[in-house]
């Protein structure tokens, strides 16, 4: 399905694009649809205070009746749930004297302890330093939520605390259920209360209702299931905790999570909302992750130069963002001033399609359409 849409060159103007050079992201987005990786796409660029915004393709191709994408075609967002509902939750109570990077786990959750665990600070977990698996099979079992979280707190460490970069799940399930714990209210109100409500996304929540359905876009079909799923949390172990985790969960729009992407940009706050404090927006967005080997971390974030970063070639050093297994991306470039919300569901077409060449394509054409970039570097 090929994109028939155009560039608003008035509204680029007032943004500080260049149109022309912006459109040629259609070419690369109806590229990838003609080539099978994805069935559509939506995207939300941010910068002077604006948002142009525009969708291609199909949200559901198959299993369903088809549904065109649309800017506000809500996607599930897989690991974007790390930084764009637990992130902000932890620094919150960074902020709130709750708690200290550098305090262990083990003192807010006793039941994290032995064998080395002590070293295992609430900073590590964030950077994916923590010493933790990458994964486990919490969904194969029919455990209780509690059963899964009793689980991770019990796994062992697979290497030196701080040594590595190892991008963790169960990291997250434990900073989300930490969140929960001394916050005193279940991870989905957390995120409702303190971050989707202050900032104005409207669209942004766990197991979205079924009045929703017609705005949903559809994942993959598992083995084991009929049809695509559709308003259903893709990630196994996040269906198995009831659709809300710390690692994954979250339903959002490109609109939305251009608004949470601004909130970043701006130090914090969004049209006089204040969700995190300019000190806790500069810390999380510095490297985090020390002389580990493996990556190049923030809180939360993956920087330039680390293993996961998706920013391509052309957006500046002190970019900033995170990726999600579904197909999706969210990336700040405080140099620039620029918000790049990118949402797939790649993995409608299977698992096996990537869209790891995309998002870095479609970056470098938006970088490129910045007017005065080379002299605002």
């Amino acid at each position: 399905m090929e994109s028939r849409n155009r560039i608003d060159a008035t509204l680029a103007a007032a943004m500080g694009l260049d149109a022309d050079r912006l459109a040629r992201v259609f070419a690369v987005l109806d590229g990838e649809m003609k080539a099978g990786a994805i069935p559509g796409a939506a995207v939300s660029i941010g910068r002077n205070g604006r948002f142009m915004e525009f969708a291609v393709g199909r949200a559901v191709a198959h299993g369903y009746p088809t549904v065109r994408a649309a800017a506000d075609t809500i996607y599930d967002c897989a690991s974007l749930t790390k930084v764009v509902v637990t992130l902000p939750l932890i620094l919150q109570l960074l902020e709130e004297g709750k708690l200290r990077l550098d305090d262990p786990l083990a003192l807010h959750l006793p039941a994290f302890a032995g064998d080395g665990k002590e070293a295992v600070t609430i900073r590590r977990l964030l950077t994916h330093t923590a010493g933790l698996a990458p994964f486990a099979d919490l969904h194969s079992h029919g455990w209780t939520r509690e059963r899964i979280v009793d689980f991770v707190l019990a796994q062992p460490l697979q290497y030196e605390p701080g040594s590595r970069v190892v991008y963790s799940d169960l990291g997250y399930i434990l900073l989300g259920h930490l969140a929960s714990r001394l916050l005193a209210a279940p991870l989905e109100r957390l995120a409702a209360d303190r971050i989707f409500g202050p900032l104005g996304m409207k669209d942004s929540g766990f197991n979205p209702p079924a009045a929703l359905r017609g705005r949903i876009a559809a994942t993959e079909r598992y083995p084991n299931e009929d049809r695509p799923r559709l308003g259903t949390v893709h990630d196994e172990n996040a269906r198995a905790m009831g659709g809300v985790s710390g690692h994954a969960g979250l339903f959002s729009t490109a609109r939305d999570l251009a608004r949470y992407a601004a909130m970043w940009l701006e130090g914090g706050s969004l049209e006089g909302r204040t969700v995190l404090s300019p000190a806790s927006v500069g810390l999380a967005i510095r490297p985090q992750s020390g002389a580990a080997e493996g990556g190049c971390r923030g809180l939360g974030w993956a920087l330039k130069g680390d293993r996961f970063d998706a920013s391509g070639d052309l957006l500046s050093p002190a970019s900033y963002g995170h990726t999600g297994f579904t197909g999706t991306s969210l990336y700040v470039d405080p140099v620039l001033r620029l918000t790049v919300v990118l949402l797939t569901n790649r993995v409608h077409y299977g698992r096996d399609r990537s869209v790891e060449r995309l998002r870095a394509l479609v970056h470098n054409v938006v970088a490129a359409s910045v007017l005065g970039a080379a002299d605002s570097r």
